[in-house]
This record gives C-alpha cells, structure tokens and sequence, in this order.
C-alpha cells in the first residue's frame, strides 16, 4: 500500500463550485508538436471541473481507494510546521501542483525517507531540488505540454494588457468614470514592436506563434536554437543570450526554467540595457526578476510596465497562467496515467520523465541544465 501526499490550493471561499459558467471543454488528441494527451485508462472526473482544489483532489480520490492506496490532500505547506511537512515522513508518492507552488528541497527530500515518486501536475520542475532528488533515486515526472497553451495565452494576455492599458479600463468598469484621457495617454499598439523572448521551450514557442499575427519583429533566445525551418516560417531572429537581446526590444516575456544561470537574469544592470518604456512580462518563475530592481525601473519610467503570476495570498507565490479549467483537465489525466503505470510496473512515457530512478533524462539536460545519465 502507498501513501501519497497531494499539495493542492484551498477550495474557493464559498466552497467547491456545483455549477460552471460553461457545460464542459473543447477536447483534443494532440499537442501542436505531435505529442498526445494524457492517455490514462479512465477518468473519474468530467473536463471542466475544479480539479486542483482540495476537493476535487485531482479526481484521483476513488481510483486510489479502489487500489488500496491512501491519499493526503493538504493545501498548508509553508513552514518546517506545516501539513505537508507533517506528512512526508511516511510519503512514498508525492504530488505537486505547478500553480501551488510546495518546494521540494534537499531538507524535505532528507525528511521523506519513504519517497519514491514525484508528479508534477503540470510543467515545470523548478521547485524541486532535482540533483538531491536524483541522489536518492527518486522518479521525478511532469505532465508536460498540459500547462503550455494556457501559459502562453495568457503572456499573450498580459503582454496586451500592458502595452493598451488596458488593465485599468477592466478595473474601472464597473466603477467611477474616468475620461478617455486616463487611458489614452498610455495606450499604444502592439503591431510593429520589437518583441523578444527568453526560452523558447514549449510554451516560449507557443507564445511567438501566437504573436506573429500580430505584425510584430520577433527576437528570442535560447541555450538551443529553434530549427532554421521554424525561425524561417516566424520570422524569427536569434540571440545567442538575453544580454544582447534585451536592449533591442519593446516588449520581453520570460519563459525560461528557473536555474542558476537564470537566477535573478533581469537585475538593475539588465534592465539598464533595455530601451526607456519597455514592457517585462514574466510567467516562467518569479526568481527571474530581482523584485528591487523592477519596482525602482517602473519608478523611474525605465518600465512602462511589468506584468507576472499575481498572489493570491499574501506571502505565498501562485501561478495563475496555467490554471485554466482546460490545463486542469489535462494534468489531472496526465497524474492518472503516471500513477497507473507505477503501480502496474510498466514503464512511464518518456515525454513525462525528468529524473527516471535518479537518473537524468535528455528532458532535465536540457530543461535544467542536469547532466544526463549516460551508460
């Protein structure tokens, strides 16, 4: 019998919803680069649901009952007293959730002497100290792609918001009337802009396809660049690294994994180099950006604006780009399929693994910088 530990955010306020504001989700088979969704065996949940709340508990709840499993959900895992510390000495799976953010670190890794298997349920393994992971020969599995479309349309979102000022307009529309000046005076368009991104993984692609209706100049970079074929067909110009990318652009989003060599990447001297008003849209990971730097740029006006994953609790990091009910959907599944292939001790696709036993697939080489295992 396994004992698995869910880290999962608090239900809604006014409890687990009943109703939604649509009857379900669009369904699809594939992801743009050929990869399949999640293929788990069954589901217990229907698309469209609350899944990443306490109560929806991922719709895993009957599934590991009817195998003779326990399951934990707790949604407290701030400080060496919280729940989920409490819980992982007897942890043999742990699930975590990318928007909710738990960190996995050397000293909680230490304390789950039992752990055996780590799921994301999403992309992004940024949490997890993967090299402490990797010593004591823990699995470590991502749903990859599930969290991808939702991240980028809403870079999209926010990259928008920030360049017509648009936010404020939202804000105030069902509130005191302000004169068409207060918005216009900080509204531009989009087209024509310089527009540059750093990672150009899955979701930095995502974005610059999204982006190139929209008449822009698109710049990236990345420590592997795209296929010519691809820069070819979006137009696309490469940069061997953000330092020389930044100061050609209106617009820079961020979409690369969080690592040592990306710690901290847009600090004062960073954001000296970029033109006076360019915007900074940040959905990666907060430890991008040094907080001091970008709040004294949009003092000065080197900003124009910043936009990123907002708290939703004061003092706890969120990320609200992949939480749609849609991404949802898919990395429910997508945990489903994980734990029945570890259960029935067959192997777990490829595509979902980055460390496989301890061992560092192509996935965390290039993703996270770890050395590969090699033979």
């Amino acid at each position: 019998m396994a004992n698995i530990v869910s880290v999962l955010y608090d239900d809604p306020k006014d409890g687990h919803p009943v109703t939604y504001a649509r009857d379900g989700i669009p369904s699809i088979e594939i992801y743009a680069d050929g990869q399949t969704t999640p293929s788990s065996a069954a589901i217990d949940f229907r698309p469209g649901e609350l899944l990443g709340d306490t109560t929806g508990a991922l719709g895993l709840g009957d599934f590991i009952a009817a195998h003779g499993h326990t399951l934990t959900v707790v949604s407290d895992h701030d400080g060496p007293d919280s729940r989920f510390d409490l819980a992982l000495p007897e942890a043999d799976i742990v699930i975590l959730q990318a928007c909710w953010p738990a960190l996995l670190t050397q000293q909680r890794i230490a304390l789950a002497g039992k752990l055996r298997l780590v799921i994301v349920a999403g992309d992004g393994a940024d949490d997890i100290d993967l090299d402490a992971a990797a010593t004591r020969g823990i699995t470590v599995a991502e749903i990859t792609h599930s969290t991808s479309t939702s991240t980028a349309e809403y870079a999209l979102l926010l990259i928008l918001s920030l360049v017509h000022n648009a936010g404020p307009a939202v804000a105030a529309s069902s509130g005191p009337t302000r004169s068409i000046a207060d918005y216009a005076h900080r509204a531009y368009d989009l087209e024509a802009m310089q527009v540059g991104i750093v990672g150009a993984g899955r979701v930095g692609l995502a974005v610059l396809r999204r982006l190139r209706p929209f008449d822009v100049r698109l710049h990236y970079t990345d420590p592997r660049r795209l296929p010519l074929a691809v820069e070819d067909d979006l137009r696309l110009t490469y940069h061997p690294n953000a330092e020389a990318m930044a100061p050609i652009c209106d617009v820079v989003s961020l979409h690369s994994p969080l690592r040592k060599a990306t710690a901290n990447l847009f600090d004062t001297t960073m954001i000296a180099e970029m033109k006076r008003g360019a915007y900074l849209v940040n959905t990666a990971h907060t430890g991008l950006c040094d907080p001091g730097a970008v709040a004294h740029a949009l003092e000065t006006g080197r900003l124009a604006g910043y936009a990123a994953d907002s708290p939703i609790r004061s003092g706890t990091p969120t990320h609200i780009a992949g939480l749609s009910l849609s991404a949802q959907a898919r990395y429910a599944a997508g945990v489903r399929e994980v734990l029945e292939c570890w259960f029935d001790d067959v192997p777990i696709r490829g595509d979902y693994l980055t460390l496989d036993r301890g061992r560092p697939t192509s996935r965390a080489e290039r993703s996270y910088g770890i050395r590969r295992y090699r033979e």
